[in-house]
């Protein structure tokens, strides 16, 4: 998939969602409680984090690959391959799921500019 093609896809499924919006010019992301929970990265993956089995399970389930930024694997990121990305139902189940995993995580004071 190209990269108009993941946004448009990302697009619809954080749109189901009151209170989360995408941010970002070039980086385009989402974030609860100043926890990232989704992203597409430079290669036009569509990327949502979960817990570090639930990232295991998705990896042999959906042949998911790990994410890795600047050299380092981000933990709990999974890359949703493209045939996932295009199922509108199945990537809406796992951004609920990543959503939810982001919920519980302990809020993070964001970077304000003064």
């Amino acid at each position: 998939m190209n990269r108009k093609e993941v946004l448009a896809c990302y697009t619809r499924a954080v749109a189901q969602h009151d209170g989360i919006k995408i941010k970002g010019a070039k980086s385009t992301y989402t974030a609860i409680n100043g926890n990232m929970f989704s992203f597409v990265d430079d290669i036009n993956r569509l990327c949502l984090r979960f817990s570090e089995p639930r990232k295991a399970e998705l990896n042999e389930m959906y042949g998911a690959s790990d994410v890795i930024q600047y050299g380092a694997v981000m933990r709990g990121y999974v890359a949703i391959p493209p045939e996932i990305t295009g199922d509108e139902f199945v990537l809406q189940e796992l951004f609920v799921e990543s959503l939810g995993f982001a919920r519980r995580l302990k809020p993070k004071a964001t970077k304000r500019k003064s």
